[in-house]
């Protein structure tokens, strides 16, 4: 399935350039004018006898320069009650004003909406970080992780917790699917696993009686109401509206509705009204026939419901079925969360820095704004006094010394490829049968392998890198973990040495003031007298 493909994320691929990804998409409307199923416009002609098409100005046929309807008369003066003066508001104006207006959406539901990267996806891009030894830009992840609904799974929690009055979320047991208020999960319910629970049976009854030359029907879903003058036409009505057009308002719905004289309409809604719907009850005890649609709903509120959908504070709804629920208010409330961090992901980056430290990575910022995440934090490593080797001496200097440097760069200067002349085949002779295969294993081009001098500066790298010295970006630019800078000393605080009458006297009224108060509280005859010692 397509899911694998787009959970595995190769970050050598997706951080290249763009002319080093690979050949493009091809442009599917690259021959598209815009002009397909438009006839070709007349074109003028001056010759005699040959019909002209008119003019964009509005002049006719023959060269008049007729004037457009309703447009304002040259001679700048008003007309019939200044019609064309602009003060007449004529029929387009009114007609504007019958035109119906949207009605404002309803607000979001107060509901946290969190982006989960999937810890599958996580895991294997961990282990690509800690094979290359590059730092990547958190941020930059976090972006591709929401560009595929495939990598992150959307989780739902309530706003206040444990608190009768805030929005909970609903959620049916047969699809799993969330819905904002209890109404909807049942219309849901009773809309898409009816048959779970109920079953229709149709049986003939008298047709009504009467002769009928016309009926109404909704202009916009086409459904037969029935004459007007039928005791059950207003029912009919009412009942269309709640379940289809509950959002229009009733009398903007009700003149939508059309009477129709058509013979074909009038006998289909007799035969309709030929038969009666009743609904038989399944999954229950005793056997239950249900007469209408409204005794269906409250037969499932009052024994299915609480086993069926169930309130919660928190769910959990993978990528590719967030994008289609089908709960408006969820649908959109999510779409507005990920167009948010599309612009900022700070909240997807935020968990996926906790996963990602759960693997062991590390992360650093780049010049105190760019967030990196790698297989070690920078370390600066003195090379001159530090117990090191010199290739590594000589790895840390070239690449201070190179700016933009590369491991091709890199490894170029120390450790080169050696010029050799390639040496002639010895004549082999080769059957029919392996021809093609020798062929086929020829056409393919064999990287040279690394010299024993190219392994070591490899080896010495990858120990600088996991150290923290190197920083390897995503890009293929290398550099050192520069030298901390000296923090600041603290300047120290001396202490002013008081002399001993000064400490003392303190001390003394201290304990003075402690006798007198003892003695108000506690009046005692004859009680000692306290010898106060000043302190030294």
């Amino acid at each position: 399935m397509s899911n694998h493909s787009e959970l595995d994320l190769n970050l050598e691929n997706l951080f290249q350039p763009a002319w080093a990804q690979g050949k493009a998409e091809t442009n599917k409307f690259e021959k598209f004018t815009g002009n397909e199923g438009v006839k070709p416009e007349r074109r003028f002609s001056d010759k005699p006898g040959e019909r002209r098409a008119p003019r964009r100005d509005g002049a006719g046929a023959g060269g008049g320069g007729g004037e457009r309807r309703g447009a304002p008369s040259r001679g700048g003066g008003a007309k019939f009650g200044d019609r064309q003066g602009g003060n007449f508001r004529g029929g387009n104006d009114r007609r504007e004003e019958q035109r119906e207006r949207p009605e404002p959406l309803a607000p979001l539901p107060e509901l946290n909406v969190a982006f989960i990267p999937e810890e599958r996806g996580v895991e294997q891009l961990a282990r690509q970080i800690k094979v290359t030894g590059r730092a990547y830009p958190l941020f930059q992840i976090a972006l591709l992780i929401l560009d595929k609904a495939e990598r992150y799974s959307v989780q739902l929690t309530a706003k206040r917790k444990n608190d009768p009055s805030a929005q909970k979320i609903f959620v049916c047991a047969l699809d799993d699917s969330p819905w904002t208020s209890e109404d909807e999960a049942v219309a849901h319910v009773l809309k898409n696993h009816f048959a779970t629970f109920y079953q229709a049976e149709r049986t003939a009854t008298e047709p009504p009686k009467g002769v009928y030359t016309f009926v109404a029907q909704c202009g916009m879903s086409g459904a037969i109401l029935g004459p007007p003058n039928n005791h059950d036409y207003q029912n009919q009505l009412r009942k269309l509206h709640t379940e289809k057009f509950s959002r229009m308002p009733f009398d903007m719905f009700k003149a939508r509705v059309k009477i129709v004289k058509d013979e074909a309409v009038v006998k289909k809604w007799i035969e309709e009204q030929s038969f009666k719907t009743e609904f038989v009850c399944l999954n229950v005890p005793e056997p239950l026939t249900l007469p209408t649609m409204e005794a269906v709903e409250q037969h499932f509120r009052a024994t299915h419901k609480d086993s069926i959908i169930k309130p919660v504070e928190a769910h959990t709804v993978a990528g590719l079925p967030s994008r289609t629920l089908r709960c408006g208010g969820l649908q959109r409330l999510i779409r507005a969360e990920w167009e948010h961090q599309k612009f900022f992901p700070l909240p997807i980056a935020t968990k996926l820095s906790q996963q990602f430290a759960h693997h062991g990575l590390s992360f650093f910022k780049v010049n105190k704004t760019v967030t990196h995440v790698s297989v070690a934090r920078p370390q600066y490593l003195d090379i001159e006094s530090s117990p090191v080797s010199d290739g590594i001496k000589r790895i840390v200097e070239f690449i201070n010394a190179t700016p933009k440097c590369t491991r091709k760069k890199l490894v170029e200067a120390l450790a080169p490829t050696p010029k050799t002349t390639p040496a002639v085949p010895a004549p082999v002779t080769v059957t029919e049968g392996d021809a093609a295969s020798k062929s086929a294993e020829s056409a393919k081009p064999t990287a040279p392998a690394p010299t024993p001098e190219q392994t070591a500066v490899m080896v010495d790298l990858h120990w600088l890198i996991h150290q923290g010295a190197v920083l390897e970006f995503a890009d293929g630019r290398m550099e050192t973990a520069k030298k901390p800078a000296p923090k600041p000393v603290k300047a120290e605080k001396k202490s002013v040495e008081k002399p001993a009458a000064e400490t003392a006297a303190p001390v003394e009224t201290a304990l003075e003031t402690a006798v007198e108060t003892v003695a108000e509280i506690s009046p005692i005859t004859d009680a000692p007298s306290v010898e106060t010692t000043p302190a030294s």
